[in-house]
């Protein structure tokens, strides 16, 4: 086990793994010769453990490896290594000839030259025997050391093993089986010592030599590795020594270095287990599966007996009482019969609470009394024993155990495979004969940046808390979810990816709610009835294209999450939803901003905005496992116009699959994005941004069914998106297009293997004719394979019209469907394009200005230039500005002398035209005559109505207007007649309202 000489105890495998330092070490070359051989060869071991050698009991080779007997021919020394080793070993050969140097005198070499080339080894050494490894079992040779003498029958030979290769040392290892797994295991099995027989540990428990070792007794290993060396080399059996440096563990408490040591232990009987746990192991179920059927299946083929106690204080006792002889042995299985055979009471469970009771020998008064063994448990087999251990079974809820195991799901990192995962299922085998879970992910390991583990000392990594507070808990969460980790393999954590979810997730989310909030509130500011949801029944039903598509793509989430979740796969949910997210925000909302608006009617207002909202508060249902926070903001938002809603998100069930998956306008939308994206990617090309509207649009398809939707209930969308006026279908694909045919590799390589080269060439040469003719039946046979259109992939290449240029026409295809273009522009299309530029500068003056969309404001406009046709222009597109800004675009010189300018700005060069725009707050206009005549005549009565009109809340005085249907009385001002004033024959409440009626007059 690994063992801490600081801390005086053994640790977990986990526990080991847990501090590892580069440090330097001796690394030494050992003869071991061989009795009774004719040429009086020795062995020629390697180590990096000089303290192990006194208690060598055994040499060890691999049976399958070529070993060679060399001689060298200036010493006469006579070595066996492995073959593959021989670079190894040192070169011995004549000192260079100097004055007065004794004759016969060597030197060492290294195989290496300075020069960096190999010298030739058999300079040195002539080869004199090459066997196998197999032939050199058995025999003997003469121990470094005779502390361990007794054992001479058995010990002192060679033995074979696989654990031995030859990508270092010689070939040859030495064992200490009280100081290492291997060597214990390959001692066991050759017969040198016995199994549960007390093995000697020269090594107490502070680290240093017992007086077994007596030139070293009482010496710390680390510190004896200099004096044994010495030792070594003064025998004559020291053929090389140096040191290196590698990854050394230390103790992760007291730091300093672990060694491997044999202690006495009490164990779990796992190898009697083994073809239990592979049977129980293939009823679960695992996230990545490749964890379950090669690491952990890999892991429990090669189980060992479980070593479960430990030399510590504190931990839960070994329920174990032992005589002093140690024939007698009693396992308590409950405080009751602890009690009942002590005769004390029990209390409390800890170690200076019950290593103190005795229990009478059963076998009489001689035999004196049991005692509790000293170990604890190590804390892996409490973590094993969770499932039935939390609940007190089977003491206590004993039912509730048995209806729940074994556990639906458990979850936790990659390192747990040969930990708690492990445990877990060695447990639950031998005590029920079945797996603890159901069901498991398995989670990588989460590295810093530079990829090195995570370290409080090197400050590699951000704090947890700053991540949490700069970018929040849910953004922290959702990035994990959506890394590597999750799939067992390991992440750089980078800050800048939590931000990424931030703004490729939660802001385009958020903005989406935005608009819905926004566009509610702005209903009750127009004076109609507060926003309600429409039943999701009804909605079902609408008649808009995109409302029953994005009703279809939200239960596809909810069908995708719910499958997903089912199959434990957490890292596919992220990436779908993003999907989801781009969809809602940059085609429903962005495509529905008329209808969100209001433009289109009340009514279908209404419609939209239920849609968008039934759409938000299932995404929240959907997602609130994996975002909990920010889906409670919203839902608790949204929860104020359901009426008996649930009080929060997570009390709310999953949606349930609700109304059809129309998974035919899910298509159709996603072609009719496909011909946007193609349009904006010749726009593009040809620097022909969206504000520049163009005359005509082709889209060349052969399928009907495609072209239909394009043209009919998706066209308005395509128009307005794209700023095209006229949309043309085309099902002749000749007649703007060349085809050619190609297949599809990913598809049929694997299929046709050898044959692919001739199917290739086939489908190449295909025709135009044949190509149609495939289009039209959906297959065709090519050097006797049956090819269907999934196999061949059409191509339409753009054939530009005789007379026309690249610049006057273009296209984009992506070998499916073909877009074309008409670039040429008119004296409409310019027009339509400045009041675009001027609408794309009113929006950002409001931007500028931090206006919510639901603010009322007035736009004034006016030309800086001396001789404009600018006012024409407008005065031309003034129904698509007043549809675009929600207002009448006023002539700057109607502003009245009260209005309060809110922003304003100048413009030059915008297509060689110069302009300024204002935004006022609405304004009272007075008609001033009709007011005059109220009073009948009188001007101090007329001027009072005007100076309280204006002095009153504009919001308030629209409201009251809207309750008179139009009129309010007036009876407040002191000395004054009351009288009733008419909206829109007395005032207007804003001068766009009176420029208009003077305008339609």
């Amino acid at each position: 086990m690994p063992y801490s000489t600081g801390c005086r105890t053994v640790l977990s495998n986990f526990e080991a793994g847990l501090n590892y330092k580069d440090v330097p070490d001796p690394e030494i070359m050992v003869a071991f010769p061989i009795i009774g051989d004719p040429h009086d060869a020795a062995f020629m071991a390697w180590t990096t453990t000089p303290w192990t050698l006194p208690s060598n009991l055994c040499l060890c080779v691999n049976a399958n490896l070529d070993y060679v007997k060399v001689h060298n021919k200036y010493t006469g020394k006579v070595f066996v290594v492995a073959e593959s080793r021989l670079s190894a070993i040192p070169i011995e050969k004549p000192k260079s000839k100097v004055a007065n140097a004794p004759a016969g005198d060597t030197k060492v070499s290294n195989p290496k030259s300075k020069s960096g080339k190999t010298e030739n080894l058999m300079d040195s050494y002539e080869l004199l025997e090459k066997v196998k490894g197999s032939e050199l079992v058995q025999k003997k040779y003469q121990p470094l050391f005779n502390y361990f003498i007794e054992f001479s029958d058995t010990a002192f030979r060679v033995v074979a093993d696989n654990y031995v290769t030859d990508d270092s040392g010689t070939g040859i290892v030495h064992c200490a089986p009280a100081f290492g797994e291997d060597d214990y295991r390959v001692c066991i099995e050759h017969q040198i010592i016995s199994k549960g027989e007390n093995l000697i540990v020269a090594v107490d428990d502070d680290g240093c030599f017992t007086e077994k070792i007596t030139d070293f007794s009482g010496t710390y290993v680390k510190d004896a590795d200099k004096y044994i060396i010495e030792a070594v080399k003064a025998k004559g059996r020291l053929v090389k020594s140096g040191s290196f440096t590698h990854s050394y563990p230390f103790c992760w408490r007291s730091d300093t270095p672990l060694i491997y040591r044999a202690v006495p232990s009490w164990f779990v009987k796992v190898e009697e287990l083994k073809a239990k746990l592979l049977e129980n192991n293939s009823q679960t179920y695992w996230v990545p599966d490749y964890v379950k059927e090669k690491r952990f299946h890999n892991w429990l083929e090669n189980a060992r007996d479980w070593a479960i106690s430990r030399s510590r204080f504190w931990g839960t006792p070994l329920p174990v009482w032992i005589s002093e002889d140690g024939e007698e042995i009693v396992v308590m299985d409950s405080v009751a019969k602890l009690e009942k055979l002590s005769g004390a009471k029990v209390l409390d469970l800890h170690r200076h609470n019950i290593d103190h009771i005795t229990i009478p020998s059963s076998r009489g008064l001689k035999f004196g009394v049991l005692r509790r063994v000293d170990d604890v448990f190590d804390c892996w087999f409490e973590s094993g024993s969770m499932p039935y251990a939390y609940i007190h079974y089977p003491f206590e809820n004993v039912e509730l155990f048995e209806k729940n195991f074994p556990g639906h799901f458990v979850a936790e990192g990659l390192d747990q495979t040969r930990g708690w995962f492990y445990t877990l299922m060695v447990l639950s085998t031998a005590l029920f004969g079945k797996p603890s879970f159901r069901n498991l992910i398995c989670n990588g390991l989460v590295l810093a940046e530079d990829g090195k583990k995570m370290s409080k000392k090197l400050k590699n990594y951000p704090s947890p808390m700053e991540v949490i507070d700069d970018y929040g808990a849910d953004a922290l969460r959702l990035y994990l979810i959506n890394s590597p980790v999750v799939r067992a393999e390991t992440l750089r954590f980078k800050k800048e990816g939590v931000y990424g979810v931030v703004k490729d997730v939660f802001l385009p989310w958020y903005n989406a709610y935005r608009f819905l909030v926004q566009n509610a509130k702005r209903l009750e500011v127009e004076g109609l009835e507060p926003f309600t949801p429409t039943e999701l029944a009804t909605l079902q039903n609408s008649s808009n294209v995109l409302d029953q598509w994005i009703n279809s793509a939200t239960q596809s989430l909810v069908h995708f999450v719910r499958q997903e979740m089912d199959a434990y796969r957490l890292y596919t949910v992220v990436p779908y939803l993003l999907k989801f997210l781009d969809n809602l925000t940059n085609i429903y909302v962005r495509f529905n901003r008329k209808r969100l608006k209001g433009r289109n009617g009340e009514i279908d207002c209404r419609t939209a905005l239920s849609t968008l909202y039934n759409v938000l508060l299932t995404s929240c249902k959907v997602m609130s496992p994996f975002t909990p926070f920010f889906t409670e903001v919203l839902y608790q938002n949204m929860r104020k116009v359901c009426p008996g809603s649930e009080e929060s998100v997570h009390y709310c069930s999953f949606p349930p699959e609700e109304g059809k998956r129309d998974e035919q306008i899910e298509q159709s939308v996603s072609r009719m994005m496909t011909i946007i994206d193609l349009a904006r990617n010749i726009r593009e090309r040809h620097n022909k941004p969206l504000k520049s509207p163009l005359r005509e649009m082709i889209v060349v398809h052969p399928d009907a069914d495609f072209l239909n939707d394009i043209a009919g209930k998706l066209r308005e969308y395509v128009l307005e998106e794209l700023n095209v006026r006229s949309l043309v279908p085309c099902n002749d694909s000749l007649k703007y297009a060349s085809l050619r045919a190609e297949p599809e590799f990913s598809v049929l390589g694997k299929r046709l293997g050898k044959s692919m080269g001739v199917v290739t060439k086939e489908v190449k040469s295909m025709s135009q004719e044949e190509i149609l003719a495939f289009e039209q039946s959906g297959e065709v046979t090519i050097a006797t394979h049956l090819l269907k259109l999934s196999d061949i992939k059409v191509i339409r290449d753009f054939k530009r019209p005789d007379g026309l240029t690249e610049k006057e026409i273009d296209a984009a295809g992506d070998g499916d469907v073909l877009v074309i273009l008409d670039l040429r522009l008119d004296n409409s299309l310019i027009e339509a394009a400045v009041a675009r530029e001027v609408v794309n500068r009113i929006q950002k003056l409001r931007k500028r200005v931090a206006l919510e969309p639901t603010d009322l404001v007035e736009v004034y406009f006016e030309s800086l230039d001396e001789k404009s046709t600018l006012q024409d222009i407008l005065n031309s597109q003034e129904n698509y500005i007043k549809d675009a800004v929600g207002s009448p675009f006023l002539p700057s010189t109607m502003m009245p002398q009260n209005s309060v300018v809110l922003g304003e700005e100048s413009f030059h060069g915008i297509y060689d035209f110069s302009f300024a725009i204002y935004l006022a707050r609405p304004a009272l206009v007075f008609e001033s005559a009709a007011i005059l005549t109220l009073y009948e005549g009188n001007k101090q009565f007329a001027r009072g109505l005007e100076i309280y009109m204006l002095s009153r809340d504009h919001s308030n005085l629209k409201l009251e207007f809207q309750k008179g249907n139009g009129k309010m009385t007036v009876d407040c001002i002191e000395n004054q007649p009351s009288v009733d004033v008419v909206l829109g024959q007395h005032v207007f409440l804003a001068v766009g309202d009176y420029f208009s009626r003077t305008k339609t007059h």
